[in-house]
């Protein structure tokens, strides 16, 4: 028989590391996200949200229930999902191979399937493509991020051997004792909850009660998040956009004076006003970009409701 939907396993697979919010959240990149990492980005999905008189999603405002998110999945996977890996895989493809591979073009996009990692699948090296697919396609926006690293390799893991690793793993609950390995999604939350003044102990990995006290504080902090003690996706992606902001504060900025005042200089300019007009459009822009943060700041500091 051939393999042309995913299974119950696939499904619980993806949903551990997409998670299933049910208020809409700002992924890393700024992206409108709701459910297991539904954007309108997808046709499928615009088409299943329009169904619920969506046409829109309003971080911090919009809202499904789990029946409709439920919904929403099976659809989007029946309509975009499956039918791309189904094109463009062996017709002898294994449901481990099919879930796997549903699983990263969900996260990558359709056309993952046009990728090195498929073009091995393609030729029958399967060891090849799952090692690719395990070491390629973890970065967003150039930076690394300790949680598709870890989706890669258990999609790789999942497509080579079939073993499904990680239902619940985008979930990530307060435990009474460490971990016999730190989590590095955990270790991530905690330096940037430090570097933003909430205190979550040591940096060691571990969800124990003090980064579960500090996740609260912090949700307090973003009223449009639950402030419920656990590291999901919604918290965790406004975590990663808090400090991507001020990344980019810092380096946009500095470049931007540094590379303009050099040229300026060279080109016997005065450099000093250049190289402040070219900070000030950095900052400009860096400021728009992150507007919504700016404003969670500000909103906070006067002691108005925190909004998106």
């Amino acid at each position: 028989m051939t393999i042309k939907t995913t299974s119950d396993r696939g499904r619980a697979f993806m949903r551990g590391h997409e998670g299933n919010p049910l208020t809409c959240y700002l992924d890393p990149v700024g992206v409108p996200t709701i459910g297991t990492g539904f954007t309108m980005r997808s046709a499928a999905v615009r088409r299943a949200l329009a169904r619920l008189g969506i046409t829109k999603l309003a971080p911090g405002k919009t809202k499904i229930t789990a029946a409709q998110s439920d919904a929403i999945f099976a659809a989007v996977l029946a309509e975009e999902f499956e039918p791309a890996v189904v094109a463009s895989s062996p017709a002898n493809r294994k449901q481990h191979q099919m879930d796997a591979a549903v699983s990263a073009i969900y996260n990558l996009g359709t056309g993952a399937m046009q990728w090195t990692w498929a073009d091995l699948w393609r030729a029958g090296d399967i060891k090849g493509a799952a090692a690719y697919l395990g070491s390629h396609y973890n970065t967003a926006q150039g930076k690394k991020l300790p949680g598709l690293v870890r989706r890669r390799k258990e999609e790789a893991e999942l497509f080579l051997n079939g073993r499904y690793a990680s239902a619940g793993s985008a979930i990530k609950e307060a435990q009474p004792k460490p971990p016999r390995k730190p989590d590095a999604v955990v270790k991530e939350a905690q330096e940037i909850l430090t570097s933003k003044g909430f205190n979550p102990g040591a940096i060691d990995g571990w969800m124990g009660e003090k980064t579960r006290e500090a996740i609260i504080a912090y949700q307090k902090a973003h009223p449009h998040l639950e402030a419920d003690g656990i590291l999901g996706p919604a918290t965790l992606s406004q975590l990663q956009r808090d400090a991507k902001a001020l990344r980019e504060a810092a380096t946009k900025g500095a470049g931007s004076a540094i590379g303009s005042g050099a040229l300026a200089f060279m080109a016997g300019l005065p450099w000093g006003w250049i190289a402040l007009g070219a900070a000030a459009l950095a900052a400009g822009y860096v400021a728009y970009r992150y507007r919504d943060v700016i404003a969670r700041r500000w909103n906070s500091w006067r002691g108005k409701e925190v909004t998106v």
